[in-house]
């Protein structure tokens, strides 16, 4: 008997042809397997039940990176034969297969890379089939080496026979070198020349040296460039913020290990299995005290973001910084750029533009064709709403995710492209049951980033044979994603409302397909709505194919429009003045509300009156819903980022600041829109904070403490969410809530509002694999576009 059998996954650059090469020669079967545009095939002829348990195997044994999809096997007639062999790729038919995502070195390579017998000893390029680089250094498709950035890199003899044994863990391992033929390190100062250093034993060492002396270390990875600095030295890392021009926003940190971290953060059993995983993102856990880290690396952050090493060079790198400072590497490793832009990772670029910044370059000569960053997450623990148990949050899906498909709950019967938002940008291509969600962009305000995201459509179009009919895209006709989408010809374009594209990214991410409705509380800091005013509070009820908007944070202008979210203590003013109007405050409709004594060192007493002049103006002062801004104005009052230096960082503080604290008694109104004044129009709820906001202001005039303030704010939102979702859920028969959008990133405002609905009898779904945050909003948009395109 002879089956033909189809494979289709992430089977392709994962060792899957030597295995299914062994699989068969242990079976006793003849004939071959090879990879061709759609994935693997094989063909195998033998006794029916060695091909059984060959078809078995292929599904319960197979290598760790490999993920199946879909395997389907049909007979065929036999020719005779004898032997199993792999044959070359085959091309020329439609392309459908799946490209690996970049991956951390297994436990083989870092013993070769240790053992000073191995002919790969500090090779810091040292990989196989089980790891290293895949998405970065693919130019095309079947995944073999000529279609790589290794192409220029002939393979040793020693090399090529590993590439060629099936029994090899190398075998088709594109990226396979040594340090006879691959890849090489070199040191360079800031002018590009080479820096040797006769007491190290090679470039990596020397960079160890450069890091150990309080110097600051550009270094390039698998996705791009690193800047790194000794996390211990606040001097190193004072003057990494000054040269980046990253003010406050938190750095992320590689250590070696998980006995180094756990000394750093609280690390429980998720946080472990997170960080030790192929992906190695960065996990954010909550920061022990007293640390040995330096002040700088996380001004007013609750969470440390840690990584471990997920390259060969990052490895050799702290084990050297351990040997030579005689105590365990802690190490500042933030994306090589300048603040907001994209990270470099061509060389040329990165010595232009990190030369003011880092005091040395560790490089190679291994090109990278695509920019990936870091992925960052925490663990969901009880928050996961997954079958499969608690899983991760994620908060930037990228390195090591990436470009793994996510399944659509309905297959896109038309190819499509959904550009996104415009900040945390990504695009997301589909095609039948599969959605390829890009790697994290940036924000398309930077010419760089949106020339990048125009290159990654190009290279994914390319990879993934997506040639798009339907364009969907955000509402918001400032958007440079809009307007690239409306530049393609020949498309139709599918415009998605922001918030209800973050309801259906997390629907569809958990397999709810079109028939499902939910409750969405969608909370964030800006999203166009379709009465073309600011949204960001909103309770939404639908599914992937269409919504109603049910309730909504009260409205109130931003003073400046933009100008406020630079600058919280402008809401303070706000609100405080709605508040007052309201009747909750001494101030009059045309005089400005009192100002804080918190604000008096951060706000002039002129700038002040200017501004709540400015915010009663409408031609100058947008109306807003966003649950964003109020959290900006309760920090702000608070005292807290009343300049706002990097996006989130008024919520982030404030997170921290409640903490643990005893919670003031606060509510958040949960009115009938009618019988609360201005409401929003067409929504039957509206929640109104105006005597929160003066309670708020009450207490700190009265020496309340800022922790139990913030506390209890937290307190009152996730109880009026609660309320106001059950609400909801009642009126439209509904037992499902979804909670989305950047603010519940906050992990305290989470896990009440988690609490709150599941004690109300509300299953919660909450984002797992993408993130809450705009990186989600394209896989929203392909699976509402993909919903509407089947009818």
């Amino acid at each position: 008997m002879r089956v033909r059998v189809r494979v289709q996954g992430i089977v392709q650059g994962v060792g899957f042809r030597p295995f299914v090469y062994r699989l068969a020669q242990e079976e006793g079967l003849a004939g071959y397997v090879l990879n061709d545009e759609r994935g693997v095939v094989l063909e195998a002829e033998g006794p029916r039940p060695a091909l059984e348990r060959l078809i078995e195997r292929m599904r319960s044994e197979a290598p760790p990176l490999a993920v199946i999809d879909h395997l389907a096997a049909s007979p065929v007639e036999p020719v005779g034969g004898h032997g199993f062999e792999i044959r070359e790729s085959a091309r020329g038919a439609d392309i459908d297969t799946v490209i690996a995502p970049d991956t951390a070195t297994c436990e083989d390579c870092l013993r070769e890379l240790f053992e000073p017998d191995d002919r790969r000893y500090r090779y810091p390029f040292v990989n196989c089939t089980n790891c290293g680089p895949r998405l970065t250094i693919v130019e095309g498709v079947p995944y073999d080496r000529a279609l790589t950035t290794m192409s220029t890199f002939t393979m040793c003899a020693r090399c090529e026979a590993e590439y060629r044994d099936p029994a090899n863990r190398r075998f088709h391992a594109q990226p396979n070198a040594c340090p006879d033929c691959g890849p090489r390190a070199r040191l360079l100062d800031g002018a590009g020349r080479e820096l040797t250093d006769a007491g190290a034993r090679d470039p990596v060492d020397a960079a160890a040296a450069v890091l150990v002396a309080g110097a600051i270390l550009a270094v390039k990875g698998i996705g791009g460039y690193h800047l790194a600095a000794d996390a211990t030295a606040e001097a190193a890392v004072a003057a990494l913020r000054a040269r980046k021009h990253r003010e406050r926003k938190p750095f992320a940190l590689m250590v070696a290990g998980l006995e180094v971290a756990a000394g750093l953060v609280e690390l429980g059993e998720q946080e472990r299995a997170l960080a030790v995983s192929a992906a190695r993102p960065i996990v954010l856990c909550v920061r022990r005290e007293p640390s040995p880290v330096a002040a700088s690396v996380a001004p007013g952050a609750p969470e440390l973001g840690l990584m471990l090493p997920y390259t060969p060079l990052h490895h050799l790198l702290l084990a050297d910084f351990t040997a030579r400072a005689g105590r365990p590497a802690i190490l500042v490793m933030t994306s090589g750029n300048r603040s907001d832009e994209p990270i470099a990772y061509e060389d040329d670029d990165a010595l232009g533009r990190l030369a003011g910044i880092a005091d040395a370059f560790l490089v190679h000569d291994r090109p990278i064709r695509s920019r990936v960053d870091d992925s960052v997450a925490r663990a969901a623990g009880p928050l996961a709403s997954s079958a499969a148990g608690p899983r991760r949050l994620t908060l930037r899906r990228s390195r090591g995710y990436v470009p793994a498909p996510i399944a659509l709950p309905v297959p896109a019967s038309r190819p499509l492209l959904a550009v996104g938002a415009e900040l945390k940008s990504t695009f997301c291509l589909a095609r039948g049951g599969r959605a390829w969600v890009s790697h994290h962009i940036g924000d398309l305000e930077h010419y760089a980033a949106l020339v990048a995201f125009r290159d990654g459509v190009g290279h994914y179009e390319r990879l993934f044979d997506v040639r798009p009919e339907l364009v969907a895209h955000d509402l918001h006709p400032g958007y440079a994603s809009t307007a690239y989408a409306q530049e393609r010809a020949g498309v139709e374009l599918v415009g998605v409302q922001h918030h209800h594209a973050h309801l259906a990214a997390c629907l569809a991410e958990h397999g709810r397909g079109p028939e499902v409705r939910a409750v969405g509380a969608i909370y964030d800091g800006t999203g166009y709505g379709t009465d073309g005013t600011v949204w960001g509070g909103e309770v939404l009820i639908g599914g992937l194919t269409g919504f109603e908007r049910v309730a909504a944070l009260r409205p109130v202008r931003m003073p400046g429009g933009e100008a406020a979210i630079r600058q919280p203590w402008r809401m303070a003013c706000a609100w405080l003045a709605e508040a007052a109007d309201a009747g909750a405050g001494a101030a009059t409709a045309t005089d400005p509300p009192p100002r804080p004594a918190a604000l008096a060192g951060a706000v002039s007493a002129r700038d002040w009156r200017l501004v709540a002049q400015i915010g009663r103006d409408a031609r100058l002062s947008p109306l807003t819903t966003s649950m964003g801004r109020l959290f900006d104005a309760v920090a702000a009052l608070c005292g807290i980022a009343p300049e706002a230096i990097y996006e989130g960082q008024a919520a982030i503080e404030l997170m921290a600041a409640g903490v643990g604290a005893r919670p003031r008694a606060y509510e958040l109104a949960v009115l009938e829109a009618a019988t609360c004044g201005t409401p929003v129009p067409a929504v039957r709820w509206t929640l109104d904070p105006r005597a929160l906001i003066a309670a708020v202001a009450a207490d700190l005039a009265a020496g309340v403490a800022v922790a139990e303030v913030a506390a209890g704010f937290h307190a009152a939102v996730a109880r009026a969410t609660g309320r106001v979702c059950a609400l909801a859920a009642g009126a439209g028969g509904l037992d499902t809530v979804v909670l989305s959008g950047g603010v519940f990133q906050n992990q305290l405002l989470l896990g009440a509002a988690c609490d709150r609905l599941t004690a109300a009898g509300l299953a919660v779904l909450v984002p797992e694999q993408l993130p809450a945050n705009d990186g989600g909003i394209a896989f929203g948009q392909a699976a509402v576009a993909a919903a509407l395109a089947a009818g």
